[in-house]
């Protein structure tokens, strides 16, 4: 039998540079330190890269999702690199990481795991997607438009191994819950779900033709795990691309409409998710708008050959003018929604202390 690779994706915010903006080189440098000391024997290979003020972990290896060795080890990295963090006294330094010891996976403690388990094919490739200053659900839109909308992905109606079409797990983050939905036939049940991407989110997805995993995302939702406002969660998510999966540029696609998200400023507006290179994901103003980078990765026995920084292409000049121009447009309702995210949403800001400081004061209307 054919050995199986897991690809892991973790990431965290622990210390911004300057503000929310960037990641401090010298905490990326120590990532890279502990993975390397730490990992061998453990890891077939590993990349570290970030997106505004998030460090993120991109590993191969052999022993399986929410396996403890990993999740340690992505734990002592974010701890020792968060040291570095709290002596150039960074914003936020530890931010994310809601407790002070490791109990066996850091799944619920702050940290975002994205995780997929596979054999190998003759030619894999694969593009890990990091957003930053937004949330889980701003997958959904460019997931369904991957796998499940062939006005942008060609082989859903040319590709007989795409044909079939794909199965859509969706969690309930509100009621932890899931759902399994079949596209194309379930296709406007999907909808009803995933177009309330702040409480739905599209967790993984399957192709029904191959019995294989197709896509998976980082789902976690730090407001309902802290109980307290703690950034917006900034979400990864990984798509095998070819050979019964839409291709490089199907996958790509999506992000020709800079779509609105949850986050932004205090994780409390909703603006565009512009997506931009590496070197661009640096959010400044009004600490945005938000930024998705795309790196895509060719794997060679589980080691990641590559990356090729997609966004860095030049087609996508216009999806971020556009961003821009909704940027604009969004900035100009200040405080009002829908920039502002809904009462819903505000949960874990100052809302609810104005709410009853004022309480008293409210009468009934006669």
């Amino acid at each position: 039998m054919a050995e199986r690779i897991t690809l892991s994706v973790i990431k965290a915010d622990i210390g911004g540079f300057v503000g929310h903006s960037s990641v401090h080189p010298a905490l990326l440098d120590r990532a890279r330190e502990v993975l390397s000391d730490e990992g061998k024997g453990l890891l077939v290979d590993f990349y570290v890269t970030c997106v505004g003020d998030d460090i993120n972990l991109i590993m191969t290896h052999r022993h399986g999702p929410d396996c403890e060795d990993i999740h340690r080890l992505a734990w002592e990295t974010f701890k020792k690199s968060t040291e570095v963090a709290k002596k150039l006294k960074l914003y936020g330094a530890g931010q994310d990481l809601l407790t002070d010891a490791f109990s066996g996976n850091v799944k619920g403690m702050g940290p975002g795991v994205a995780e997929m388990e596979f054999v190998e094919r003759a030619s894999e490739p694969v593009v890990v997607f990091m957003a930053d200053k937004t949330e889980p659900g701003a997958w959904n839109l460019p997931v369904y438009k991957m796998f499940a909308d062939p006005f942008n992905t060609a082989g859903l109606v040319i590709d007989p191994k795409m044909h079939a079409g794909f199965s859509f797990e969706v969690h309930d983050l509100v009621e932890n819950k899931k759902v399994v939905l079949q596209t194309p036939e379930e296709t406007y049940d999907l909808l009803v779900f995933i177009g309330a991407p702040g409480r739905y989110v599209v967790k993984s997805v399957y192709s029904r033709e191959l019995s294989d995993i197709a896509a998976t995302s980082t789902t976690q939702r730090l407001n309902l795990l802290a109980g307290r406002y703690v950034g917006k969660d900034d979400p990864t998510l990984i798509v095998r691309c070819q050979s019964g999966f839409p291709a490089v540029g199907e996958v790509l696609e999506p992000f020709t409409l800079p779509h609105l998200v949850s986050g932004w400023m205090r994780g409390s507006h909703k603006g565009p998710l512009m997506p931009v290179s590496v070197a661009d994901a640096t959010p400044t103003r009004f600490d945005g708008p938000p930024r998705v980078i795309a790196l895509g990765f060719q794997l060679s026995d589980g080691h990641l050959v590559g990356p090729q920084d997609f966004f860095q292409d030049k087609a996508f000049d216009a999806a971020r003018n556009m961003a821009s121009e909704i940027a604009n447009y969004m900035r100009r309702h200040g405080p009002f929604e829908p920039h502002r995210l809904h009462l819903d949403d505000m949960e874990y800001t100052t809302m609810p202390q104005v709410m009853e400081k004022l309480m008293s004061r409210f009468e009934d209307i006669s």
